[in-house]
């Protein structure tokens, strides 16, 4: 079964940043390969539209069938104010908190960022997976793409 993992926009700009080229190259490998799945929200493509032309040519050549989109929702935003209510982060955050919220009711297996700040932080991992028991939903796993491809050579 392919691992659906939500990659939010920090991931696609990754290929074009030399500390984070090499793991971010690594990632996209496993989606061509059909390893995992890309899944991306609406707020993604919304963000990307902003970036460099070739981040945005790199994320529009990604084949079709080893993305999927899925959509912000009134639940989605919901869930997002709510980190902020709970003090996880501020309220400059809340797109960060969207992502969150939308990959924690998308099921998926992995959230994948580069945002150390927000998001792949241990105290705001915990913060957000506390908001989320409290409220019924599943736990999400929060990981750099370091942390996914960076040890599998070491054996």
């Amino acid at each position: 079964m392919i691992q659906r993992f939500y990659f939010d926009t920090s991931i696609f700009g990754g290929m074009f940043d030399t500390e984070f080229e090499e793991e971010t190259t690594l990632l996209f490998e496993k989606v061509a390969l059909g390893q995992i799945k890309c899944v991306y929200s609406n707020l993604t493509e919304s963000e990307l539209s902003k970036a460099p032309e070739r981040v945005k040519a790199f994320f529009q050549d990604i084949k079709d069938e080893h993305k999927e989109v899925v959509r912000v929702t009134p639940e989605a935003l919901q869930l997002g104010q709510t980190y902020i209510d709970e003090n996880v982060v501020g309220q400059t955050s809340l797109d960060d908190c969207i992502h969150i919220a939308v990959a924690t009711l998308s099921k998926v297996d992995v959230l994948v960022s580069w945002n150390f700040k927000h998001i792949v932080n241990v105290y705001r991992i915990r913060g957000y997976n506390s908001v989320n028991l409290k409220l019924g939903h599943s736990t999400l796993d929060i990981r750099s793409p370091k942390e996914i491809v960076g040890y599998e050579n070491d054996q």
